[in-house]
């Protein structure tokens, strides 16, 4: 029976790579593979058999002390704590192969050697650019930035690119310099997986050989969602209220298309967004999930999506058009990929207060069959072309290419 070993730092649904990290073991699992997985300890984890093998805990926002700081610094570069975990993990688990997700500071990539050693391929999901940019995203203070590209690591500190803190982002570069200089995703990552083109061609620019990034996208099972194409009569945003994600940009072009708009989410700009909107008939609704979110989903007239990064492939594109509505977004990173312009949604240039201002008004003016049936297209396209089902076949190509399980026999 194969077996499948998933590493993430965080063992509870902390973003979109997490839910990714869970709902892909639970697809194996489900195809009766054996499953086990690696993370850090954390307080919100959810209850793991494996936890004896977890690493302990590191956060960058709270407070140690010097030893501690020092000890913790050093793990962050090359954690022989996690290697030795991991060594006796594998030795009741001997894996088919291992599927690493978000490894980076916590795990480190210094696990990544040792399962070359024992023979296990190793796939990783590229949920961000880190293998590319020490600081994940490609954006600093300024924007979206590529300095680093030329391997060039001194931008990372000048610009405090890590939480705008220069002992943080030094110790970056030198996580990442380390990294560089041992090889340690290139000589033992067998295969990463980028969820979009742009992703994947991103990573090419910066280096990666073109035979060791595949592209499949991320997938939501459609059927879980029940969709209403009647449009409502206000547009909404919802996610992480962070600089990169355009919200700012989102509200003033609210207001200069004269339309309803309704904000769920927290973040670190919540207090300044707030702030921006009041007198204004923009809704901030803090958090929402489940049915909560769904419901307000399936009642706007689209959903928009103002990010200001290299988003991947956003998630909250494939709900929402399982939910049955269009979407108006940023043309950046793998956006436009997702929505096909004037079929699905519309794509405006990202950080236009002007360009987003008009299309919200051609979706309000939109008659309502016609916004109704760009919905429906949605929700084709979601229940077509990101299935789980293409998701889990490509995956098993990939791992049967690998060597992790007999080869397999053409479809048809």
């Amino acid at each position: 029976m194969p077996s499948l070993l998933s590493l993430n730092s965080y063992h509870y649904k902390r973003g979109g790579s997490e839910a990714v990290y869970f709902e892909h073991e639970a697809m194996f699992r489900a195809l009766d593979w054996e499953t086990a997985h690696m993370a850090m300890h954390h307080p919100m984890n959810l209850a793991s058999e494996w936890s004896d093998f977890f690493v302990d805990e590191i956060e960058f926002g709270h407070s140690y002390s010097l030893f501690d700081k020092v000890a913790m610094a050093s793990k962050v570069i090359y954690s022989f704590e996690a290697r030795r975990k991991l060594a006796a993990l594998l030795d009741r688990f001997p894996a088919s192969v291992a599927h690493v997700h978000g490894i980076y500071h916590h795990l480190s990539a210094s696990v990544l050697p040792l399962l070359r050693e024992r023979g296990v391929p190793v796939v990783l999901t590229a949920h961000d650019l880190k293998i590319a940019c020490p600081a994940y995203k490609m954006l600093n203070r300024g924007g979206v930035c590529e300095k680093c590209k030329g391997g060039n690591l001194l931008h990372l500190i000048a610009n405090r690119c890590v939480r705008d803190s220069l002992g943080v982002s030094t110790l970056v570069a030198v996580e990442s310099a380390v990294a560089k200089s041992l090889g340690l995703y290139r000589r033992n990552v067998n295969r990463v997986v980028a969820p979009s083109a742009f992703y994947r061609t991103k990573l090419l620019e910066w280096g990666w050989p073109e035979d060791q990034v595949t592209f499949i996208p991320n997938y939501v099972d459609a059927q879980q969602h029940l969709p209403q194409y009647a449009p409502g009569n206000y547009f909404l945003y919802f996610g992480r209220l962070a600089p990169e994600k355009g919200v700012a940009t989102l509200i003033h072009a609210a207001r200069k298309a004269d339309v309803q708009l309704k904000v769920a989410g927290t973040g670190p700009l919540e207090d300044e967004l707030k702030a921006l909107v009041a007198g204004s008939s923009v809704d901030m609704l803090g958090y929402r999930s489940g049915e909560a979110l769904w419901s307000l989903v399936r009642d706007c007239r689209a959903v928009v999506l103002p990010s200001e990064w290299y988003e991947n492939a956003p998630i909250s594109v494939l709900e929402s058009f399982a939910l049955g509505k269009p979407v108006i977004g940023a043309r950046i990173g793998g956006i436009p990929e997702m929505v096909i312009e004037g079929e699905t949604g519309y794509t405006f240039d990202s950080g236009s207060v002007d360009d987003l201002a008009t299309r919200l008004a051609d979706m309000a003016a939109l008659p309502d069959v016609a916004a109704s049936a760009m919905g429906q297209r949605a929700r084709e396209l979601v229940s077509t072309r990101y299935t789980a089902s293409r998701y889990r076949e490509a995956m098993l190509d990939l791992y049967a290419e690998l060597g992790a399980i007999p080869a397999r026999l053409p479809v048809g």
